[in-house]
Order: C-alpha cells, then sequence, then structure tokens
C-alpha cells in the first residue's frame, strides 16, 4: 500500500463526518482495508514514507486515527486505541520539526496535529495550542482547549481509564456522568 491510499480515502473516499464518529460498519472498513498497514506502521516498516509531508501524514493517520477505528473492530481489545498513540506524536513533532506541516492543507495539519490533542501530558497540551492556533483550525483549537483543559484537571483523560486497566477516581467518575466528557 502506498500512503496515497492513505490520504485519498481520508480525505476524498469518506465524508468527514465518518472522521470522529463511532460506527461499526466504518471500523469494520478500516479493518478490512488498513489493519495490515497499522501492523506495519506499528513496527516501523513505513519509514520510507517519511520522505514526504504527505507520507509522514498518512503514517500520522494510521497510528493515530485508524488506531481508535480498529480498536473497536470484533476480536480487538479497547486498549488498541491509544496503544500507537507515543508513536504518532513522536513522528508528529519530528515532521513538524522539519516544516512538513507547512506543505499541508489546513484539514491535514489538523490531524498531523491530532497525537497533540491525544497527548496526556499538559506540556505537549502546550504545543498543541500554538499548533492549532491558526487561521482554518479554529474549531480544532476550541476542542484544544477543551481536550487540555481536561488534562489540567485530572492529569489524564478518566475516559481511557476501562480501556487501561486504570482504577477511576471517584471525582473521574463524577465527571464522566456529565455530557460530552469522552472524545
Amino acid at each position: 500500500m502506498r500512503h496515497d491510499d492513505i490520504l485519498q480515502f481520508w480525505f476524498n473516499e469518506i465524508e468527514p463526518k465518518k472522521w470522529y464518529a463511532k460506527d461499526a460498519e466504518f471500523d469494520a472498513l478500516i479493518y478490512q482495508r488498513f489493519a495490515e498497514v497499522h501492523r506495519s506502521a506499528n513496527a516501523g516498516e513505513l519509514a520510507d514514507w517519511r520522505s514526504s509531508a504527505h507520507g509522514r501524514l498518512a503514517e500520522i493517520i494510521v497510528l493515530d486515527q485508524f488506531s481508535r477505528n480498529l480498536a473497536r473492530a470484533p476480536g480487538n481489545h479497547a486498549a488498541l486505541a491509544f496503544a500507537s498513540d507515543n508513536l504518532a506524536l513522536c513522528l508528529a513533532q519530528h515532521a513538524i520539526s522539519l516544516g512538513a506541516d507547512k506543505e499541508l492543507t489546513p484539514a491535514q495539519k489538523a490531524f498531523m496535529y491530532l497525537p497533540f490533542m491525544h497527548s496526556e501530558s499538559l506540556l505537549v497540551h502546550q504545543q498543541a495550542l500554538h499548533l492549532f492556533d491558526q487561521p482554518g483550525l479554529e474549531s480544532n483549537l476550541a476542542f484544544e482547549h477543551k481536550h487540555k483543559a481536561i488534562i489540567e484537571r485530572f492529569g489524564r483523560y478518566p475516559h481511557r481509564n476501562a480501556a487501561l486497566g486504570r482504577q477511576s477516581t471517584p471525582e473521574e467518575i463524577e465527571f464522566l456522568r456529565q455530557p460530552g466528557s469522552s472524545f
């Protein structure tokens, strides 16, 4: 598979509303088409994709976004959703340090920056605020503020606790009962 196949699928074949929706049929499609490339990305086998900004973006999407879809596929464990987050973040940090994000459209930049938003590090969220604070990413910036507030309050995302086998505090349990508490 080529990195162009990932970008064609993500930005042209599907509607943007699919990007963040929990949809069993869509998750199954991701599994059918991309489970093997996800395995390759996790194994570090897509290094040749990093020769271009678009290849870097495709690898980040596979690790950051597809992981969430694959975790919901039958037979997979929910923790898979977050298992590639640190790798995706490191790849995004490196791509940005090289200026690769400057070659992307706002929609593409948003996906290069999402690993920052998914991080449970407050320092990384400080960087995310700066990254998302640019024209075309206003709605992403608003979501980043919401994510950062959760990290400031709890030091982690409480909605991940069950999947990661973490014990929730009483305050987290109460928070999770609130509408819109998990993403």
